[in-house]
This record gives structure tokens, C-alpha cells and sequence, in this order.
């Protein structure tokens, strides 16, 4: 299917919902429309190295919701429009995850996906069916390129009793950020393939101020995991308070693709004040193996940051975060985000504690609050990673976005 195309049978979507609106088919209906301009510059420093990945693309995302029908049991759809747009790249300097490659080396000129998802509504339960873009403590999507990944399958939200959020479903497909095709999914570091990811698990509010969860997974025959969260925010006064963010996770195997052991623990813990935030971190990997998750997908990991997870197979990993928002400077949409990450004992060659490894990120990030231009942001993200094991690497991301309601 052609971007035309996909483009074209959105829009016949977008004239859909409106009239179906008028029919009392739905009286909440939206529709948004998101520009991204997107440059990508992964400098290798090692010896040797390749050169630089570096591409520049404009991506357009065009979202539209439904609400729900009338009745007992609701029904909607949703739907995204997706076209991505190279404006500069050559065959050496592709390979940045903004752009599908072309088969010789470099970057397609252009590439678009449409995401149809039908939803249902009982209560305050519901069910999607379809193409999905979600984030949970088992499985998220990333969003991190151009164009947003999504999963294929089913998903379920329930939130029948009071201080209760359960989800579950399956996946059968994943979409990667820059593809237009669904593919079996893999598990990283760890490979194997597979068309069932089964998921459930809940969140419970234990006081206003404490949360505990529990989840499950498996990606059929390759690994089953187990992951445990524990949330508490403590209000130290006006202005003041105490995040302790607690994870921890058992991995095997399932079925006889090979053998998995894994044990992840993190800790995260953040003061505020005003508009400082000041952050300490710790990740400890246990066990035969690094934390498996689907390829391209996000970790749950406190430690997952810009470029690396810090999850390899018996690392440890300290993390220090600094965060203001100049809101308090009377700057409201202007944030500022460091922080360094620091591994080591890492299995090299089935070798204990050689591997050592680092990363250094800043963001500064300015959206537009009112006016002409409001919703308009601008976001400079960098990194320096430094590794014995691994590439050495310096990273810059220029992210222009602009959001706009159209009905």
C-alpha cells in the first residue's frame, strides 16, 4: 500500500467520524494532527568505527478517536495515520531508526502506516482490538524516533473496584518505529522468535500515597517473567516530597528454545523542591542472563535511559538525576533534565566483573503555553556513552514538534 493510499482511506476515516458523530454514534469525538521534525546525529568514536549515522525527517501523525455508542455496551474506533518524510541522509550516514532502510545502504525517501483499532466499553472496563501504542510494567511501546511503534493484539482495562487497575491481553505482532511491516517478535540479547506475547497483572492504590503491582508475561517459548512494583510518594511539606520507586523481576524460560535465568532489581529515589528534583538510582542483574524484553520495545528499568538499559547479564548500575522546571522562575514549558549512569561487573565473554560501561544525558525542552504558537516545542536531547565492551558513542536528537486540535 503506497503512502497515497493509506493517507487517502485515513481521510475517508476522518470524514466517517464526524457524521457518525451527528448520528449520536459518538459527541466526543477528536482529531489532532502532529508535525515532527526530527534530526539525528550518532557520532561512533571508537577505533575503526563506522561513520556517523546522521538523517533528518519530517514525520506527520494524524490521530482520530471516537467516543463510544450509546448503551450498556459501547463501541468505537480509532484511528493513525502515520507518513514519514526524509529530508537529508546518504548511504553512509543511515541506520538511525528515523527512516526505513532502502536495500543499498541508505534511507527510502518516504514511508507511511495507518493503525485501526476497534474498542469496546462496558463501565469502566474496555476492550481494543487491533493496532496498539500502550506502556505497562511487562511490555510499552517505544516512541522515541519519528513515527511511534505499535503492537498488534488485544488489550483489556478494567477498573471495576475502587483503587484497582488490572490490564491483560496478547500480542501477536510488532511494528517497529521505522517499518511498515508487522513482524515476530524477539527477545533482546537473547533472540528466538515468536507471535504470542500473553500479559496481565494489576495496580493497587494501597493508601493515597502508596501503590503496589504485580505483573505477568510470557513471549510463548522463549521467556515468562514476573515483575513486582512498589510506588510511595511522601509529601515533606509545601513544595517538598520523597518519590521511592521499588522494581524487581524473575525471568525463565518457556518452552525449550534455551535455557533463561534472570533476576532484576531497581530502585529509584527523587526529592522536589519546587522546581528542582534531585534523583539516585541502583540496578543489580542477577543470574546466567541479561533482562529479556521484546526487541525495540522499552524495559521497564530504572536505568533504561536515552541509549542504553544498563541490563546486561550480571551488571550492576548507579544512576544520579538532576531535573528543574524554570515554571518556578516564572518560565512556564521550559524544563532542563542530567543525569549519569555508571556499570560495571559485567559478563564479558563469560568472563565476571569485566565489562564497565557509562552514559551521560541532557534535555532541555521548551513548549510554546499560549499565544500563535502554543503547543509548538523544541527539544535538544544529548548523550556521551562510554564502554570496554560495547561502542563508544556521542549522540544529539533536535526534536521540533507542533500539535494541533482540529476538531
Amino acid at each position: 500500500m503506497t503512502p497515497r493510499t493509506q493517507l487517502a482511506g485515513l481521510l475517508m476515516v476522518g470524514s466517517v467520524l464526524p457524521s457518525l458523530a451527528q448520528a449520536a454514534f459518538i459527541d466526543d469525538s477528536k482529531a489532532s494532527l502532529e508535525l515532527r521534525n526530527f534530526y539525528f546525529n550518532r557520532d561512533f568514536r571508537q577505533s575503526d568505527a563506522r561513520d556517523p549515522a546522521e538523517e533528518w525527517a519530517q514525520g506527520f501523525l494524524l490521530r482520530m478517536e471516537s467516543g463510544y455508542t450509546a448503551g450498556t455496551l459501547g463501541f468505537g474506533v480509532d484511528a493513525l495515520g502515520m507518513l514519514g518524510l526524509k529530508l537529508d541522509s546518504g548511504d553512509r550516514s543511515a541506520g538511525s531508526g528515523l527512516l526505513p532502510a532502502d536495500g543499498s545502504g541508505g534511507s527510502q525517501d518516504e514511508y507511511s502506516k495507518l493503525a485501526l483499532t476497534a474498542k469496546a466499553k462496558v463501565s469502566n472496563s474496555t476492550l481494543k482490538v487491533g493496532a496498539l501504542h500502550f506502556r505497562s510494567p511487562i511490555v510499552s511501546a517505544n516512541d522515541s524516533r519519528l513515527l511511534p511503534q505499535t503492537f498488534q493484539g488485544a488489550l483489556l482495562n478494567v477498573q471495576e473496584i475502587d483503587k484497582l487497575t488490572l490490564q491483560g491481553g496478547k500480542i501477536n505482532r510488532i511494528k517497529a518505529n521505522n517499518s511498515t511491516d508487522y513482524t515476530d517478535m524477539t527477545a533482546n540479547r537473547i533472540g528466538g522468535s515468536s507471535d504470542s506475547f500473553v500479559f496481565g497483572g494489576g495496580d493497587y492504590k494501597l493508601t493515597p500515597e502508596l501503590t503496589a503491582g504485580l505483573h505477568y508475561g510470557t513471549l510463548e517459548d522463549i521467556y515468562q517473567q514476573y515483575y513486582g512494583t512498589l510506588v510511595h510518594l511522601l509529601p515533606l511539606g509545601e513544595g517538598q516530597s520523597l518519590k521511592t520507586d521499588l522494581r524487581y523481576s524473575q525471568s525463565r524460560e518457556d518452552g525449550s528454545f534455551r535455557d533463561i535465568d534472570n533476576k532484576a532489581f531497581g530502585a529509584m529515589l527523587t526529592y522536589t523542591l519546587g522546581g528542582h528534583a534531585l534523583g539516585a538510582g541502583y540496578q543489580r542483574m542477577s543470574g546466567d542472563d541479561p533482562f529479556p524484553y521484546i526487541a525495540s520495545s522499552d524495559p521497564f528499568l530504572v536505568n533504561f535511559v536515552q541509549i542504553n538499559d544498563f541490563a546486561n547479564t550480571e551488571e550492576r548500575s548507579w544512576q544520579v538525576r538532576y531535573d528543574y522546571n524554570f515554571a518556578s522562575l516564572g518560565i512556564p514549558g521550559l524544563t532542563f533534565m542530567t543525569r549519569y549512569i555508571s556499570g560495571d561487573n559485567v559478563e564479558v565473554s563469560g568472563r565476571t566483573a569485566e565489562g564497565k560501561e557509562w552514559e551521560r544525558n541532557m534535555d532541555i525542552a521548551y513548549v510554546v503555553q499560549n499565544g500563535p504558537l502554543k503547543n509548538l516545542g523544541l527539544k535538544w536531547r544529548n548523550a556521551t556513552v562510554r564502554s570496554n565492551f560495547g561502542n563508544d558513542l556521542d549522540e544529539n536528537r533536535l526534536i521540533l514538534s507542533y500539535s494541533l486540535a482540529l476538531w
